[in-house]
């Protein structure tokens, strides 16, 4: 199978492992809740990556598209399909169901890249096609997330992505044993609430843990302005 790239899980977190800055404690007198936003983007552009990926909810959210019937749509291959790059980075959405809809070819100016499961519908695949979006399929149910990885490195000649949650996507990627690296920026804030999702939120077997066979390297650790915190670590692997 072709190398896959080189995988950074780069997220944002209060001190107690949550996601949402909305709910997150006040800034403390004198600093600027603008400033801690903004080092997430700017630590981002710093990696410099080929692209990123994200969930379904949160690339709609993001596509802004709405859904168009298509009539009469042909039969489709279920391989995988490039549209057109131009150069750009990629935005990269794991939607095994086919329910993100974009309207154009990308997403923040990154040409976006659909990963799939093989039962979407050729209507759906039709829509893409007319939006120019790329896609790749991940097995019949969507969840051959190594395979997806390494029919993009393959495809696009892309050595570096950024992985950017939510915590059930973390989740499955860790399980897969898909990222090389945690890049961990810490608010000086709470949230507080029970039951919120965290940076790794797996949803498999109880017991069945996403992580096990792995182990973190502190390599970076940086106190940024207005106190937060900014942690990488690599992820080894046991041999075998």
């Amino acid at each position: 199978m072709p190398m896959r790239p080189h995988i950074i899980c780069h997220m944002g977190t209060s001190i107690d492992g949550r996601l949402h800055p909305s709910r997150f404690t006040a800034a403390a007198a004198g600093v600027s809740r603008e400033v801690l936003r903004s080092h997430y983007e700017r630590i981002h552009d710093r990696f410099d990556a080929d692209g990123w990926i994200i969930g379904r909810k949160t690339m709609s959210e993001m596509a802004k598209g709405s859904e168009r019937p298509i009539a009469y749509a042909p039969k489709v291959p279920r391989e995988a399909h490039l549209g057109k790059q131009n150069g750009r980075k990629l935005a990269i959405g794991i939607d095994p169901s086919g329910r993100v809809h974009y309207g154009k070819d990308n997403v923040g100016g990154d040409h976006a890249v659909a990963v799939l499961g093989q039962q979407v519908s050729d209507a759906y695949l039709a829509e893409l096609r007319e939006d120019g979006v790329s896609w790749v399929f991940a097995g019949a149910k969507g969840d051959d997330l190594p395979g997806a990885m390494a029919q993009i490195g393959a495809l696009f000649g892309v050595k570096t992505l950024l992985l950017e949650g939510g915590g059930k996507i973390n989740g499955a990627f860790l399980k897969h044993g898909l990222i090389d690296e945690f890049s961990t920026l810490i608010y000086p804030a709470v949230d507080g609430v029970a039951g919120a999702q965290s940076i790794v939120d797996y949803d498999g077997p109880e017991g069945d843990r996403p992580g096990a066979g792995q182990a973190l390297r502190l390599t970076h650790c940086e106190t940024l302005e207005g106190g937060m915190v900014w942690l990488r670590h690599s992820v080894e692997r046991a041999p075998g």
